[in-house]
């Protein structure tokens, strides 16, 4: 206990009582809430009146011909912007984030997590027509079907020697008579001699 009371009174000789004072208004949980929600980036309500459309419109860079509604209200005043893939974007053009390319601050559709570069494409228009899509499933599906009515008269089979056991193929534990055992004659690497 003497210990620990000499390295305390050690440690706050050696602590300036000015530099604990300097910090002691400082707290994580106001520098964390402040930046937790952005009032800007909620969606307002929607916008009834052209003041406010216009307003709206140069809140999320548009022009105020440019800007349309969606009819969604959990969304607010939140534009409705045509979806377009990263695919249809132009590949050499300077992005903030490559990756997606998306400029910061650029406003994008709601949905646009479904239109990455790996998943659905909204324009395309696809390599096969519908009807060429089912005729080749029923086509793929056919000739299966063939195949399998053509093959299935020849069984595939692993050929192989019936088991082997010990003791004269149990002759004996199968409940064979012990005066009648046959005799097995094995292979022998000894040459044939004629009988």
């Amino acid at each position: 206990m003497a210990t620990l009371k000499k390295s305390l009174s050690l440690l706050l000789r050696q602590t300036k009582p000015y530099i604990l004072q300097k910090h002691t208004h400082l707290s994580m949980t106001s520098a964390v809430s402040a930046a937790y929600w952005n009032k800007d980036w909620k969606p307002s309500p929607l916008p009834r009146t052209p003041e406010e459309r216009a307003a709206a419109a140069k809140k999320y860079g548009l022009r105020p011909e440019d800007y349309n509604i969606l009819m969604d209200e959990s969304l607010g005043d939140y534009p409705y912007l045509p979806a377009t893939s990263h695919s249809w974007r132009d590949p050499f053009e300077d992005y903030d984030h490559p990756g997606d390319k998306r400029h910061y601050g650029e406003t994008f559709p709601p949905d646009y997590e479904l239109i990455a570069d790996d998943l659905r494409d909204p324009k395309a228009f696809g390599r096969y027509t519908y009807g060429q899509i089912v005729a080749g499933y029923f086509l793929i599906f056919a000739g299966f079907l063939l195949a399998w009515n053509i093959l299935k008269p020849y069984p595939y089979f692993l050929p192989r020697m019936p088991k082997q056991y010990p003791f004269n193929d149990l002759y004996l534990e199968k409940g064979g008579d012990p005066a009648a055992e046959p005799v097995i004659k094995h292979y022998t690497f000894e040459p044939a001699t004629q009988e």
